[in-house]
């Protein structure tokens, strides 16, 4: 395993303290008054993702094929492990769920902040109840951010720490580029993973793992 990077890990110190030190690399659109999660919802943006920040609306353009392909294989890998957990235990149903897609969450409120992960794990613990059709009012056990060419690390940790704050105990930011995966959990923690290691759900997801090189292969 790779020792945690000291700059990340000095940035996203930096941000939780001093929410201003980043912005979102995004092109943002600021309306006139601060839009709420319902009415992102509503808001009619094809061909683009959207997020909402403290009220403020981030579209993002569609990502590459790449992102695409990286997000499919851990959506399989974690739903396989999903499956396979059931069949151990006997049991009707699998300990969670997996969400792909950008499904959004609603981490904050008044003014509102949106999220959507590029892949999610929420837990039946965390969440028994049949799945909303708009946005969950809760944060995932689990939140992967695929990082896109043009993605910048402020933005990227903005995002890490939303979710951490919000109550995610678990935090993969995979960057198949440099074929690394970056390992951030609620205790403050650390861990950066290279082509040589091993994914592992740790206490989120026990028994789960996934080698990077698999994950991230061409």
């Amino acid at each position: 395993m790779c020792t945690a990077d000291s700059a990340l890990t000095t940035a996203l110190y930096c941000w939780r303290m001093h929410t201003t030190a980043f912005h979102e690399t995004a092109r943002v659109t600021t309306p006139v008054t601060l839009m709420t999660a319902e009415e992102l919802l509503a808001y009619p943006m094809p061909n683009t993702r959207t997020e909402l920040v403290r009220g403020r609306l981030i579209v993002r353009e569609p990502p590459g094929m790449r992102h695409g392909e990286c997000a499919l294989r851990l959506g399989v890998a974690l739903s396989n492990y999903l499956t396979r957990d059931r069949e151990t235990r006997a049991l009707a149903e699998t300990r969670g769920r997996v969400l792909v897609g950008d499904s959004g969450f609603t981490l904050a409120r008044n003014p509102d902040t949106v999220r959507g992960p590029d892949v999610a794990y929420v837990s039946r613990t965390r969440w028994s109840a049949p799945l909303p059709d708009g946005y969950g009012e809760f944060a995932p056990d689990l939140a992967v951010e695929i990082r896109s060419p043009n993605d910048r690390i402020g933005g990227v940790l903005a995002k890490v720490g939303d979710w951490l704050d919000a109550g995610t105990a678990l935090v993969w930011v995979i960057d198949p580029a440099r074929q690394l995966v970056t390992v951030y959990r609620a205790d403050g923690s650390q861990a950066m993973l290279g082509a040589h290691d091993t994914l592992s759900g740790e206490d989120v997801l026990p028994g789960f793992a996934l080698p990077v090189a698999e994950l991230l292969a061409e």
